[in-house]
């Protein structure tokens, strides 16, 4: 019989998980095996060589144990050091390494999105801190890339915001204005268009005018494309350099055939489910940061284990050079 690997953890045949809490903490259990992930990855695969700016040639590097515990590689050649964190949202953070590795452990693994106070407990870190990483992490990491769309596409805009406030009320009231009439005076305008079975792209807009969705459609879609809209008369004209067929939300019409917007409608539940349940409240401020973390995770829906999302994520963090 062959031995028993009593390391090598059990799962259920059911189970989603590729890549536990147990899991990472084997593979990154201090910051050491952190930073040497880092060297590997950003300069040296074999753990020792890498190209020198100085020398211009490959060199071999050794890290030397310093009283300061310097995370840097010294170069045999010439004395250069490489430091893995360089230019990365690492960089010069006293945060160890273990708990940024941990923090985009848990962005990926949770379910509906993890908030920086939570991160606050789960990591034992200030408030202010759990803020920097989350913030870092969304904006620099997640961030939407530019790649347009193209096929079978939907676009449509969602208002973002809370309740009406009394002080509001009583000044529509004072102005004439009808009680039921739709109230977007503190709401943010999102935008969003989805490639059907493909990614999305979504931003916040500063209105919904006719002028800015239907630029977006044109930044965001590629011509000869097909668009699927509702019948807001803000996509007027949209025809030029694309098929566009609409789909009439007025008549109480969600779907006529493969006529219909629910794909776009459905990540819009999603994110605005999302931040009720986890965040409550986010300012117009911050809305594009928690929309780029949605938009991210939906791209990459496909990737069912936590394990290839935190590879991902992980992977950006060692590549994504931030100023």
């Amino acid at each position: 019989m062959p031995p028993v690997d009593r390391n090598k953890p059990k799962r259920a045949a059911t189970s989603d998980s590729r890549y536990s809490l147990m899991e990472f903490m084997r593979e990154f259990p201090e910051d050491a095996p952190c930073l040497e992930w880092l060297w590997r990855n950003r300069y040296a695969d074999d753990g020792t060589h890498a190209v020198c700016p100085k020398c211009a040639v490959e060199r071999a590097f050794k890290r030397y144990d310093t009283a300061t515990r310097r995370q840097s590689w010294t170069c045999t050649g010439c004395g250069y050091h490489l430091h893995p964190t360089a230019g990365t949202i690492f960089h010069k953070s006293s945060t160890s390494l273990h708990l940024w590795f941990y923090a985009m452990y848990l962005m990926t693994s949770t379910r509906c999105c993890i908030s920086a106070k939570q991160l606050q407990r789960e990591l034992g870190v200030t408030y202010k801190t759990a803020w920097r990483m989350f913030n870092l992490i969304r904006n620099e990491l997640m961030a939407q890339d530019d790649n347009p769309l193209s096929g079978e596409v939907e676009a449509d805009e969602t208002f973002v915001g809370g309740k009406m406030r009394n002080a509001d009320r009583r000044r529509r009231a004072a102005q004439g204005v009808h009680p039921n009439t739709p109230h977007n005076d503190r709401k943010a305008v999102v935008f969003g268009v989805v490639e059907r079975k493909g990614s999305i792209r979504a931003e916040v807009v500063p209105d919904s005018r006719a002028a800015t969705v239907q630029g977006k459609v044109h930044e965001f879609v590629l011509p000869d494309s097909t668009v699927f809209t509702d019948d807001y008369p803000g996509y007027h004209g949209l025809r030029k350099g694309y098929t566009h067929v609409r789909v009439n939300h007025s008549a109480r019409i969600w779907v006529d055939g493969n006529v219909h917007t629910q794909t776009i409608e459905g990540f819009f539940g999603l994110f605005k489910t999302g931040v009720r349940g986890v965040y409550h409240a986010v300012s117009h401020k911050w809305l594009q940061g928690y929309l780029n973390k949605y938009v991210w995770r939906y791209n990459h829906r496909d990737r069912t284990s936590g394990e290839t999302q935190f590879r991902l994520l992980r992977g950006r963090a060692a590549s994504v050079v931030i100023g």
